[in-house]
């Protein structure tokens, strides 16, 4: 329970950082700078969350993060957070 609590937070604290970064800033024209930075931070939240796991020494979690970064190289982010999900499901049951 308290996985799925974690990826709900997960979740809506990505959504909110990016609906209210413009809902703040809606009467406010942005530069290309400010614009592309504000399209940036839901990806640092989600890698502020999975750092913690390269110092670990869970092999399931080690294997989960290479292949989440190379999904990461490959695709947009929400087909990067489902492969890296279900990787790390999957790694977690097999491995020990």
């Amino acid at each position: 329970m308290s996985t799925i609590l974690a990826i709900f937070c997960i979740a809506l604290t990505t959504y909110l950082t990016r609906v209210l970064g413009y809902a703040c800033l809606k009467n406010k024209t942005l530069t290309p700078k400010q614009t592309q930075i504000l399209e940036v931070v839901p990806g640092c939240i989600l890698i502020s969350v999975i750092a913690p796991y390269f110092v670990k020494d869970n092999p399931a979690d080690l294997c989960a993060i290479i292949i989440t970064l190379i999904a990461a190289s490959r695709f947009s982010l929400l087909p990067t957070v489902f492969i890296s999900m279900f990787a790390t499901a999957i790694l977690r049951y097999m491995l020990p």
